[in-house]
């Protein structure tokens, strides 16, 4: 008998709240097991720590300021273990609070005090280029035994066997400009694309992605490619021998 199931629906996305207002925490979970969801939540970072690390979930939603562990410092070992996609909540809405955010490896960024509307569209476009990414067929970007590999399934690639390592938003990038290489993209057309969301002069996060994404395949001694800033357009991928 077959038993291979591709075709089955898929499960309930879970969704992780790591909140130390209890309120706002009770009103984010009514509102998102409205919408269908299956949520867990905590009050301390450590305790969100821990249920982050060992409870299988699709998204986590994390504050900054928390009790005995940053939002901070939970996304930083977040990252060593996990490539779970990641929306910081927080009252610090400066522009390198932002970045912090982004260079820990936070996949976005809601600013408090936020819509619930809001909060639905963010939720949905990283579900749903987490569903994307998952769905992508792994392309092959050198023509050689050592070549980088792509896991589709795991967002990350890996060379010679070691992992880089990277979030979803760095995958996805990583992806998109591999379909383009050598092609210049604009930084408008890559935060569509990439981010979902429009392009502004003063959002950094596009940057961080690709500062992260260059160091962490330098990491694992990635050879024969590199990433290009191109002056007044966006970046291009360059492959050996291309």
């Amino acid at each position: 008998m077959n038993t291979y199931h591709l075709a089955s629906p898929p499960p309930t996305p879970r969704i992780l709240i790591i909140e130390d207002d209890v309120e706002l925490c009770t009103h984010l979970s009514n509102h998102l097991s409205r919408r269908g969801f299956a949520l867990n939540s905590a009050h301390r970072g450590d305790q969100g720590l821990d249920m982050a690390l060992h409870a299988p979930v699709e998204l986590i939603l994390l504050d900054i300021m928390l009790p005995n562990e940053s939002g901070l410092n939970i996304l930083a070992r977040l990252r060593h273990e996990r490539g779970t996609p990641v929306i910081l909540m927080s009252a610090l809405g400066a522009e390198q609070d932002r970045i912090t955010g982004f260079s820990q490896g936070a996949d976005d960024y809601l600013p408090k005090p936020f819509s619930l509307a809001e909060l639905d569209v963010r939720i949905d476009a990283l579900l749903r280029r987490v569903a994307i990414d998952c769905g992508t067929r792994a392309p092959q970007l050198l023509a050689r035994p050592s070549a980088l590999a792509f896991d589709s399934y795991g967002r990350d690639v890996s060379f010679n066997g070691v992992a880089a390592g990277l979030t979803s938003s760095e995958f996805r990038l990583l992806c998109t400009l591999h379909e383009h290489a050598g092609e210049a993209l604009t930084k408008a057309f890559l935060y569509q694309h990439v981010l979902h969301r429009p392009y502004t002069r003063l959002d950094r996060g596009l940057d961080v992605h690709v500062c992260n994404l260059r160091r962490k395949l330098a990491a694992i001694d990635v050879q024969g490619l590199r990433i290009d800033a191109v002056r007044h357009q966006g970046y291009v991928l360059m492959c050996a021998g291309a």
